[in-house]
C-alpha cells in the first residue's frame, strides 16, 4: 500500500515554522498517513489504530508526556487522534512546557468537538488532504476519474470496484457504527444511498427523510455527520440578486466521484449521459475546492439559479468568477442560457465555459471557452484564482 500510494507526489506543504501545532484532516484513504511518513521521516510516531496502543494511551493518556520529557523528540505525529481525544489535554501541556512540535491527523473531527476535547485554543494551525488532483497526477483519463474516483488507490487498481464497496462497509463500520456517531445504523445506510441518487442536487429534507423513514431533523444531522467526517460538503446558493428571484437551498457533493458510483451502485460512467455531465461537473467542483485549501485562499464557493431554472454552475469570490462546467465537444449559445442571464444581473469579473472542447475561444461578452484539461493546468499555474 504504502509504495503504491508513494507513487504520487502530493501538492499539499505543512510548514510548522511560526507555530509548535497542526491538525490534519482528510476523508479516510486519501494518503493521510503515507504523507506524513513522507515528509516528516524523523517524527516520532504514535499509531492510534494500533489496537495495543490506542488502549494504553487511553487508560493512561499522561504516557504520551512522559515518553515526550524522556525522549525530547523533536516532532510527534498522532495518527487517527480523535480515537482518543484525552490525548489532546496532553498535547496542550507538551506545548506549554516543552519544545516539541505535534502534528495531529485525523478524519473527523466530530468527536473531539462533541465530546468537548481540547481543540488547543486555536493554537494548531488547520490543514485538509484531498483526494488526487489533475496537479498530482502525470497522466489523467476523465472517464477514470469518474469510473475510479481519486482516492489514491482507487485510482491506480484496474479495476476498483471492490475497493470501492469496501470503502462503503468501511465508512459506515468504522466512522459511524464503532464512533456511535447515529444509534440507527441501517436508516444511515439507506440515508446514504438516497444522497448518491440527489447527489449534486438541491437538497430536500423533507423528501430524503421520508424515503429513509426518518424525521427531517434526524436528516439534517445525518448531512451534518457527512461534512464532520469530510465525506461531504454543501455548496450554497448565491442570494443576492437586483432583478431575478433566486433559489435559496443548498445543493450537497460528496468527496469523491468514485465513493459517489460506489453508492449509487455501480453503474459505469459513459460519455454522452446526463451521469457523465454531472460527474464532470462535480470532479471539478473538488479540484477547484482542492486548489483554494491547498493555497490557503479563503474564497467562497456558491451557485446561481434562479427560480424559473436559469443556472450558473459555481461562482467564486465577490462574482469574480463564474464558472459553467458542460460536458460538451463543441460549447455553444444552449450551453451560455444561464451565463447570459448572470451578466444581465450582475458585473462578473470573468465568465467561462469549460467544457471537453479541443482549444479555447473568446465569445461575445468575454465569455472564454476553455477545455478542461487547459482550465485544471491554468488553476494550478495561478492563472484561474
Amino acid at each position: 500500500m504504502t509504495s503504491l500510494l508513494s507513487r504520487f507526489k502530493r501538492t499539499l506543504e505543512i510548514d510548522l515554522d511560526g507555530n509548535n501545532a497542526a491538525f490534519l484532516w482528510g476523508p479516510r484513504k486519501v494518503g493521510k498517513t503515507t504523507f506524513l511518513h513522507q515528509k516528516f521521516p524523523g517524527a516520532t510516531y504514535y499509531d492510534l489504530l494500533d489496537t495495543e496502543r490506542k488502549t494504553q494511551l487511553s487508560i493512561k493518556p499522561a504516557i504520551l508526556r512522559q515518553e515526550v520529557l524522556a525522549e525530547s523528540p523533536k516532532l510527534v505525529i498522532l495518527d487517527e487522534v480523535q480515537k482518543v481525544s484525552a490525548l489532546l489535554d496532553e498535547v496542550h501541556w507538551c506545548l506549554e512546557n516543552t519544545k516539541t512540535k505535534f502534528i495531529m491527523c485525523g478524519s473527523s473531527a466530530r468527536k473531539l468537538r462533541h465530546g468537548a476535547a481540547n481543540l488547543l485554543g486555536g493554537r494548531a494551525w488547520r490543514f485538509e488532504l484531498f483526494p488526487l488532483t489533475t496537479n498530482e497526477l502525470k497522466e489523467y483519463n476523465l472517464l477514470r476519474i469518474m469510473n475510479h474516483g481519486l482516492i489514491p488507490k482507487h485510482y491506480a487498481e484496474t479495476n476498483p470496484d471492490r475497493s470501492l464497496k469496501s470503502y462503503v462497509f468501511d465508512y459506515i463500520e468504522q466512522e459511524i457504527r464503532s464512533e456511535a456517531l447515529v444509534r440507527n445504523v441501517p436508516s444511515f445506510s439507506r440515508f446514504l444511498d438516497a444522497v448518491s441518487l440527489t447527489h449534486g442536487q438541491l437538497i430536500n429534507y423533507a423528501n430524503l427523510a421520508r424515503d429513509c423513514g426518518v424525521s427531517p431533523k434526524t436528516a439534517r444531522e445525518y448531512y451534518q455527520i457527512l461534512q464532520d467526517t469530510l465525506l461531504g460538503h454543501e455548496l450554497l446558493p448565491w442570494r443576492k440578486s437586483k432583478n431575478r428571484r433566486l433559489i435559496e437551498t443548498a445543493k450537497f457533493y460528496l468527496f469523491d466521484p468514485g465513493v459517489v458510483r460506489a453508492l449509487s451502485g455501480f453503474n459505469k460512467i459513459q460519455p454522452r449521459t446526463d451521469e457523465f455531465g454531472r460527474y464532470f461537473e462535480h470532479f471539478l467542483i473538488e479540484e477547484i475546492r482542492a486548489y483554494l485549501s491547498y493555497h490557503e485562499k479563503n474564497v467562497p464557493l456558491a451557485f446561481w439559479k434562479t427560480s424559473t431554472g436559469l443556472e450558473v454552475d459555481l461562482i467564486i469570490g465577490n462574482m469574480d468568477i463564474a464558472i459553467e462546467f458542460k460536458a460538451t465537444s463543441q460549447a455553444d449559445e444552449r450551453d451560455l442560457k444561464g451565463l447570459r442571464a448572470l451578466l444581465e444581473d450582475q458585473k462578473v469579473g470573468r465568465a467561462m465555459v469549460v467544457s471537453l472542447d479541443e482549444k479555447s475561444r473568446e465569445l461575445a461578452n468575454n465569455i472564454q471557452i476553455l477545455p478542461w484539461q487547459e482550465f485544471c493546468r491554468k488553476l494550478w499555474h495561478g492563472e484561474i484564482i
